[in-house]
């Protein structure tokens, strides 16, 4: 199997190895790791590689569900329920969220702006808590926690400590996101996806499979916006 792969050298101590949504393979690397390392590595982990670049929760870029409708009745997920879209014919610039998300027709090219950016606000006010719970149960210190657009990836943990988050997450029940929140944080112990690497997760979040077989059957939909706008 010929493996296309890119390197991120870093001043961490140890190597580690990502495989993105799209497939692709990440290797961090410390500096000063050679080539030939590196391969004597991945050739260790040729059938891990092999089962997640062959897994059906990567993504392709053949697939590309379709949008939402911008239209009263349709609906938009937050923390893992459906809440009904209506859209009203008045002249004002903004998104309310009333156990319902209420728009208004002059914003609708704008419509996707207004709710990434009103995910990202509320990502920001329930994942950073629940990260930094998360880490203090677990004992665990880190640099500095985000929440980004980022693409192919639900969270990541960086060579210099950081946790990131895709703001998308927010959509999705919490037990999901505790999931990856506790995912992440196990890296900051392990930085590759072994044994004790899962113990961890599996020990920290009771519901870790769930959340993995939640994200595989309905990821693809915490992508979706409005077509057109």
């Amino acid at each position: 199997m010929k493996l296309d792969y890119r390197v991120i050298y870093s001043q961490r101590k140890k190597l580690g190895i990502t495989v993105e949504r799209d497939r692709s393979v990440v290797v961090h690397a410390p500096l000063g790791f050679s080539e030939e390392q590196i391969q004597a590595v991945l050739e260790t982990k040729k059938l891990w590689l092999y089962e997640k670049t062959h897994h059906a929760q990567k993504y392709t870029d053949e697939y590309h569900p379709p949008g939402k409708e911008l239209v009263s009745g349709e609906s938009m997920p937050y923390l893992g329920k459906n809440y009904r879209l209506q859209v009203f014919d008045a002249d004002v610039e903004s998104l309310v969220f009333k156990h319902k998300f209420i728009i208004y027709k002059t914003t609708q090219t704008q419509a996707n702006k207004l709710f990434n950016d009103w995910y990202t606000d509320k990502a920001n006010q329930k994942i950073i808590p629940r990260v930094e719970l998360y880490a203090k149960n677990l004992g665990l210190a880190y640099n500095a926690v985000k929440i980004a657009d980022v693409k192919y990836r639900w969270g990541s943990c960086t060579p210099n400590d950081n946790l990131i988050f895709n703001w998308r997450l927010i959509k999705a029940p919490m037990f999901v996101i505790d999931y990856i929140i506790v995912h992440e944080l196990a890296h900051l112990i392990e930085s590759n996806h072994t044994p004790y690497f899962w113990r961890i997760v599996k020990t920290n979040t009771a519901n870790y499979q769930k959340a993995k077989d939640w994200l595989k059957q309905h990821g693809e939909l915490l992508e979706l916006g409005f077509s057109g706008a």
